[in-house]
């Protein structure tokens, strides 16, 4: 997702958790109160249809995925991320980072706790269901402490600790296939950087030469996934059609190999050879 009040935020929470400068993440994704380099709020992004997901169904037919359930279940899956793997991660870690998984995604230290669709699954295997259960139960049946990384970042998923939670198997789907298309796109693109899951935003990305590069599961502006790009310093053309760089719904982007040419086609349009 772009820059916000969340992603800005991403900064100070990087800073304090590697505990030495780091790069802004920079302005990337549609949060809900952006806030570029400029200090001024960009217009809304210049996507014009809302665009579905279709899945097909056992009778060859397609029907359009619920958009509810793709909002319900992200919006689920940031708070498990951010509540239950980041928190208790950086509480006995020191990390809140996160990265993509088969199925989902999941920690990167102790606790080993990671999202297969609409389960969590713990270090010694068993399968805990998503649905149903507040953060807090699931969290304790984990054997975690519920909760965010303490003192790094004022935004986040706003899911609260005794809110049940509504996971969508098909739509958990569609966003760890969103994740796993991102992470492989850019290892693709930089085979020496390693992407990051950030909890926060629940975007997987990385900085390349002054540009952020990512995917994300969407948010409140476009709640679908979409691949973002965000040069820290803004860009002209018409290549770049939002306010903090470039963006394209994953309904345009329909595997990790379309992911990579759309990002390999902004670090050129980022970094024209004179």
């Amino acid at each position: 997702m772009p820059v916000t009040g969340n992603r800005a935020g991403c900064l100070l929470s990087r800073v304090f958790e590697l505990g030495r400068g780091v790069r802004p993440y920079g302005q990337t994704g549609f949060t809900a109160s952006p806030r570029p380099r400029s200090g001024h709020a960009p217009p809304q992004p210049n996507f014009t249809t809302l665009y579905r997901y279709s899945e097909t169904v056992s009778d060859g037919q397609n029907e359009d995925m619920d958009a509810a359930a793709l909002t319900r279940t992200r919006q689920a899956l940031h708070g498990v991320a951010e509540l239950v793997l980041a928190g208790p991660q950086h509480r006995l870690s020191g990390t809140i980072r996160l990265r993509a998984l088969p199925g989902g995604f999941g920690t990167v230290k102790e606790p080993s706790v990671r999202v297969d669709e609409d389960h969590l699954v713990t270090a010694d295997g068993r399968r805990l269901p998503l649905t149903g259960v507040t953060v807090r139960e699931l969290a304790a049946a984990a054997g975690v402490e519920a909760g965010a990384p303490e003192g790094l970042y004022s935004d986040g998923s706003g899911v609260g600790l005794d809110e049940p939670l509504h996971v969508d198997a098909e739509a958990a789907r569609v966003i760890a296939k969103a994740l796993s298309d991102g992470d492989e796109a850019l290892r693709t693109l930089a085979p020496a950087v390693v992407p990051v899951l950030w909890p926060e935003h629940f975007d997987i990305g990385i900085t390349l030469d002054e540009v952020n590069y990512g995917v994300s599961p969407g948010d409140s502006h476009l709640p679908e996934p979409y691949a973002y790009v965000g040069p820290w310093q803004p860009r002209t053309g018409p290549f770049w059609n939002v306010s903090f760089g470039a963006a394209r719904p994953l309904t345009e982007l329909t595997d990790a190999a379309a992911v990579h040419a759309f990002f390999a086609e902004a670090q050129r349009q980022a970094h024209p050879v004179p």
